[in-house]
């Protein structure tokens, strides 16, 4: 990950922490962007990985669109489309990571950045995060299909239609975010959630984030029958088989990822 320009990659007992790191508000540049999409489809395939933190540095997680830059990289005909695939394809790259993706908003995740932490798998925050649209303060749109997945429908249209910002306590109790953490406190609890995760199989971990994933539109009866061929795949594995000798023995688990 030595080719990181705008993006902090640090690994340590299976937890990767990426750190959004573009001055001064860690606005989604093309380039921060592309390295984020390119570290988690490349985290996917790192066996070493089995949990991500994601953060920002400074004050700000990311304050959403790099407007200033946008002009330079739309241009011409075409630009528009491959800037809006390029983005879309950046928080689907959360989503769909192999390994589970705690977010951990250190101030305003705005636009983008709230569309970053709606792709993500467990969320807490500081007491000094918001998430928030703006984008209507600034005439455009984005990041309301993602919202949806986080905010009830009158929230999300008074926060699409006013530009208000929703504050870390006010997430934790809508019960959107796991905790609501005094700054200092932040990256400590997240990684006492990412540790957690980190001690379970790494096949478990993995394909039951693939599994919660897929049958999130389906119907109760549709999902529940894919949860179930999931659960027979995974209890073939090496990993599944050590975990119940474990149990049985009372043991901690090794586990090989297999």
């Amino acid at each position: 990950m030595n080719d990181l320009t705008q993006l902090d990659y640090q690994l340590r007992d299976h937890v990767a922490t990426l750190t959004l790191d573009s001055p001064p508000v860690n606005a989604l540049t093309r380039v921060l962007n592309d390295e984020l999409t390119l570290a988690l489809d490349r985290i996917s395939e790192m066996d070493e990985v089995r949990v991500v933190v994601l953060t920002g540095a400074g004050k700000v997680f990311c304050a959403g669109a790099d407007l200033k830059g946008r002009a330079s990289v739309i241009q011409g005909p075409g630009d528009l489309p491959a800037h809006s695939r390029r983005t879309r394809e950046c928080f689907h790259a959360i989503r769909e990571c192999a390994k589970p993706v705690i977010c951990a908003i250190n101030g305003a995740a705005l636009g983008s950045g709230l569309a970053m932490a709606a792709s993500s798998d467990i969320l807490i925050a500081s007491e000094k995060a918001t998430l928030g649209l703006p984008e209507v303060d600034v005439g455009l749109l984005g990041g309301g299909r993602h919202a949806m997945r986080l905010f009830s429908h009158s929230r999300l249209r008074r926060m699409m239609l006013t530009g208000m910002r929703v504050s870390g306590a006010e997430l934790y109790r809508l019960g959107i975010v796991e905790a609501c953490v005094a700054p200092e406190e932040l990256m400590p609890a997240a990684l006492d959630i990412a540790t957690a995760i980190a001690s379970k199989g790494p096949v478990s971990t993995r394909m039951g984030k693939h599994t919660l994933n897929v049958i999130e539109d389906m119907s109760l009866r549709d999902g529940y029958r894919y949860e179930q061929d999931m659960t027979a795949q995974i209890a073939k594995t090496d990993d599944a088989r050590e975990a119940q000798r474990a149990f049985a023995e009372k043991r901690a688990p090794v586990f090989t990822g297999r």
